[in-house]
């Protein structure tokens, strides 16, 4: 089976993250798991919410992804909020370093999905919205909104 043909499942996605950022650039990266914390996340059990992505000593972390304890785990679950380490070429991340050292960007993560039977996430680099961004976005979403609506209305 090629990468192309294996079947991407969406787990999470982080949707505060688009909220509050501009979402310059997106990567993929694997992310280094273990047994039950795996089968957490085929249950659904974890959440993207408030977490963002550090560098240190070259390697590419995700700081704040809650994992529930999976509950069959016993004494192998891990800490739920745990740094976990993400699975990138060494020149990506010097790439999103130098993005981050000079825009002053932020690495945020975007998604989680399964790519055949490992799991993968979406990281964006991103700036932060201001408080006038955020209005204007949510206005333009009302007024997409009731256009539909009213779209709807009139093909009755």
């Amino acid at each position: 089976m090629s990468m192309d043909q294996k079947s991407i499942k969406s787990i999470t996605v982080n949707k505060k993250a688009y909220h509050d950022y501009f979402v310059e650039d997106r990567w993929e990266a694997g992310i280094e798991l273990f047994g039950t914390e795996v089968k957490s996340i085929r249950q659904g059990s974890v959440n993207l919410r408030d977490s963002y992505c550090i560098i240190k000593n070259g390697e590419i972390l995700v700081v704040g992804m809650h994992i529930a304890p999976y509950e069959k785990g016993n004494i192998f679950n891990k800490d739920p909020l745990r740094q976990k380490r993400l699975l990138m070429h060494k020149s990506e991340i010097n790439k999103l370093n130098g993005h981050i050292m000079r825009d002053g960007a932020a690495i945020i993560p975007l998604s989680l999905y399964f790519k055949g039977s490992t799991v993968k996430m979406e990281i964006g680099l991103c700036k932060g919205k201001k408080l006038y961004d955020k209005r204007a976005d949510l206005a333009a979403k009302a007024a997409s909104r009731d256009l539909e609506r009213e779209f709807k209305d009139r093909n009755r």
